[in-house]
């Protein structure tokens, strides 16, 4: 190889980063062009048609109070993410323990895989007044709420996963004395990775919405308690600025997770960069 045709693992990767960086503006451009005439046309009819502010305010009116309430929206802001954080990462905990239980005993696993989803039709909300008498009006009832809410996808999928791994590789370690502790290991754990990464993506966003529910039912803090107390006192510029906030922290919560697919799942085929 010569020194003209040699290249460096960084000019090697230089073509796939760029490859990656088109597909993202792609995927991204078509939403931020749809974004911007909703809200062009959002602010024209307001505007035209003389809507009052406490009833719908313009998107500048929303700009306006996001710049100037952002010091209390960004406190609201770290205490829902830590709310959701916490409860985030015991769903995961759970889930994926539960996924493994039912996997691994199939008695265990056929007697507890009904009652998981019959408790999943439990309306969630109507759980949030019963952990606040339960557990108080802090940290706690939100995580657990959050727990109810976004355990389920998790395990599901997982479970998913487990269950589809290759049956003939499952026969080959058989074949050579492998256990069941050992399949589970080495075969089925590795191909639900994916799955199991998809379920996370869904129980972040469930999350959000779970520590929301709970700072509604009863809250001194966050962005859910702000968007209840704004709408009695009729600041619907400030609803809409913390549902703002809202909505960006679950997208940042979003991508991490899928940061995190990325670094750790990247052999799986849709993380591979064409």
């Amino acid at each position: 190889m010569t020194a003209a045709t040699a290249k460096t693992p960084l000019q090697a990767d230089a073509p796939s980063r760029n490859r990656f960086a088109a597909q993202t503006m792609s995927h991204i451009l078509p939403a931020i062009l749809l974004m911007a005439a909703v809200l062009a046309a959002w602010e024209a009819i307001v505007r035209l048609a003389g809507v009052p502010e406490f009833v719908l305010p313009a998107p500048t009116q929303i700009l306006r109070t996001l710049a100037e309430r952002q010091p209390q929206l960004l406190v609201a802001s770290l205490v829902t993410g830590e709310e959701v954080l916490y409860g985030f990462a015991l769903s995961a905990a759970i889930g994926v323990a539960l996924a493994l239980l039912i996997a691994r005993y199939d008695r265990f696993g056929n007697a507890l895989y009904p009652l998981i989803v019959l408790f999943q039709n439990v309306p969630k909300i109507a759980l949030a007044p019963l952990f606040i008498l339960w557990f108080g009006y802090d940290l706690l009832p939100k995580v657990a709420l959050i727990v109810v809410i976004a355990f389920f996808p998790i395990a599901l999928n997982m479970l998913v996963g487990l269950r589809a791994a290759d049956p003939n590789l499952i026969a080959l370690l058989k074949s050579v004395g492998a256990s069941r502790n050992e399949i589970m290991l080495r075969v089925q754990i590795p191909n639900s990775l994916p799955y199991l990464m998809a379920g996370m993506k869904v129980a972040i966003t469930l999350s959000v919405i779970g520590a929301i529910v709970g700072e509604f039912s009863g809250a001194s803090a966050g962005l859910g308690y702000m968007i209840q107390f704004a709408s009695t006192q009729m600041e619907t510029s400030l609803v809409f600025a913390a549902l703002v906030e809202v909505s960006v922290l679950g997208v940042l919560f979003y991508y991490a997770v899928e940061f995190v697919e990325r670094r750790f799942v990247a052999w799986a085929p849709n993380n591979q960069v064409e």
